[in-house]
């Protein structure tokens, strides 16, 4: 409509309102199918990040610092908050391997699309002789998982056994059933206690022993997520790259998976990243691949 009034009245001011208006709409929609992609279980966590260089020593090194100043800006841009949690400076330069932080919604979300090996190619700042040398560094995203894990043990779900204590304990314990035998029927656990004389308090000790176990199986179901995050790592070296970021002899950003690649590659590597993130997640979701003219 304003559109429409613009051309009618010839009136620059109500045309530039006009361009505004679809643009924050166009805007709105592109954040609301982001969003729609996002479903994944862990997609709403913050996440995790690790980046470790490949071979190359001082190169390579340097390269994985880089990495990190991108998406710590990244963060910055996206109003996120980074804590960096470990960190190990290079020999002379750059970093040896990073791990840190991020809190914010859909952090996850958005990072896992950086997952993978990152290929840099330069004129090396550390070659006297000005050669182009290739760069490694890898990116591993994992979300951050609560660690307060409930355990809830539903009356129902058990079988209770009572009988009579084998060992030693007196005259009382060999007459009366007091030793209890609990087993868990979702996951099988079974436990038992027959060191007090009475069956409430071996029941009670029964209850902290089954607690404790389904716990530590919590545990270990956790630690398998994690491991199925891991299990698409790649060796950091040729033919094993996500994206690359070339920069001599010319200058060009290309995401290998999705095909999305820019040329402008000093606002990427300042953090303008959502541009490949976004084409990933489209990829993924079954959207085909996005090219950047």
């Amino acid at each position: 409509m304003l559109i429409e009034l613009a051309e009618e009245a010839h009136d620059a001011s109500v045309a530039k309102e006009a361009e505004e208006k679809l643009n924050e709409a166009s805007e709105a929609i592109r954040k609301a199918e982001v969003r729609r992609m996002l479903s994944g279980e862990h997609d709403r966590l913050n996440a995790i990040v690790s980046i470790h260089p490949g071979a190359g020593g001082t190169e390579a090194q340097d390269w994985a610092d880089i990495l990190m100043r991108m998406y710590l800006r990244w963060v910055e841009l996206k109003g996120f908050k980074a804590e960096v949690v470990d960190f190990l400076p290079g020999d002379e330069a750059g970093v040896k391997s990073v791990t840190f932080t991020v809190t914010g919604e859909y952090a996850y979300g958005y990072l896992k699309a950086e997952v993978g090996v990152h290929r840099l190619v330069r004129i090396s700042p550390f070659d006297s002789n000005k050669r182009r040398h290739t760069s490694f560094a890898s990116v591993f995203v994992y979300p951050e998982i609560e660690d307060d894990i409930e355990v809830e043990i539903n009356e129902a779900d058990l079988r209770v056994d009572t009988y009579r204590s084998s060992g030693a304990g007196g005259q009382h314990v060999n007459k009366t059933d007091s030793a209890v035998r609990l087993t868990h029927m979702p996951t099988g656990i079974v436990v038992a206690c027959q060191n007090e004389r009475s069956q409430h308090k071996n029941k009670a000790t029964a209850m902290k022993l089954l607690r404790a176990r389904i716990y530590e199986l919590k545990l270990e179901e956790q630690e398998a997520k994690m491991q199925e995050f891991s299990k698409d790592k790649r060796d950091i070296a040729w033919g094993s790259q996500i994206r690359s970021y070339v920069m001599q002899p010319y200058r060009l950003i290309k995401d290998h998976r999705t095909g999305f690649e820019t040329g402008n590659i000093d606002p990427v590597l300042d953090g303008a990243l959502d541009g490949f993130i976004e084409a990933y997640l489209q990829m993924r979701s079954g959207g085909g691949k996005a090219k950047e003219a």
